[in-house]
């Protein structure tokens, strides 16, 4: 499948999304690992929760939110990879409450049901700014009212203001969306959306953020 957007690098395809979860590991020297599971436990997820997860990837995190749900809570993965819904569907098959379904999320959709959360983790910023605006109105749509839409991703900052051992790597792996990303006020912008009650936690010298605003 030929990707949607060219200049991104979100889309996960072929070997790479195959391997995925071990690249990942091998790239962060194992910091990643640790760090995402520190971000799920601030999420404060609770038992009954019904989660909505944007992009959900191979199932590592959804794997790692179902420690903190009781059979009463569920989570639904959206995905297009074909190798990374294998995945998911694999990792997770002994869990009747943990599901994925090809589903893009940057097209407007509409599901009956609504959920307690929609989680969306490192996605986010590889879109163009227009199809950015579809997520967060899908994700406003998806919530129930007092739900939350949690953003794990970078933090905002200019690039060039940052420290060596973040900028080079930055620029070297990221697609231009990114840099488009962390420049903006996304309070600002998720406000026009809906969104409200912001409350964040930074991450490695405040270059990673966990953003969580209500409905």
């Amino acid at each position: 499948m030929s990707r949607f957007y060219p200049d991104s690098k979100v889309e996960i395809q072929g070997l790479s999304a195959k391997f995925y979860d071990n690249l990942l590991n091998v790239a962060s020297l194992g910091l990643y690992s640790k760090f995402i599971k520190k971000a799920i436990r601030l999420m404060n997820i609770d038992s009954n929760d019904k989660i909505l997860d944007f992009g959900a990837g191979t199932g590592r995190n959804a794997l790692l939110m179902q420690k903190y749900i009781s059979a009463n809570g569920e989570i639904l993965g959206l995905e297009i990879s074909d190798e990374m819904i294998e995945q998911f569907k694999r990792k997770t098959a002994k869990y009747d409450n943990l599901n994925v379904v090809n589903q893009r999320i940057d097209q407007p959709f509409s599901f009956e049901k609504k959920y307690d959360k929609v989680v969306i983790s490192f996605v986010f910023h590889g879109f163009p700014f227009e199809i950015q605006k579809n997520i967060l109105s899908n994700a406003h749509g998806a919530l129930k009212e007092g739900g939350e839409f949690i953003m794990l991703d970078f933090n905002e900052f200019v690039t060039d203001e940052t420290p060596l051992y973040f900028r080079i790597p930055f620029k070297i792996v990221e697609c231009k969306y990114a840099f488009e990303y962390v420049e903006r006020d996304w309070k600002k912008i998720m406000s026009e959306f809906g969104f409200k009650d912001f409350n964040q936690q930074l991450f490695f010298h405040d270059h990673l953020r966990l953003l969580r605003a209500k409905r």
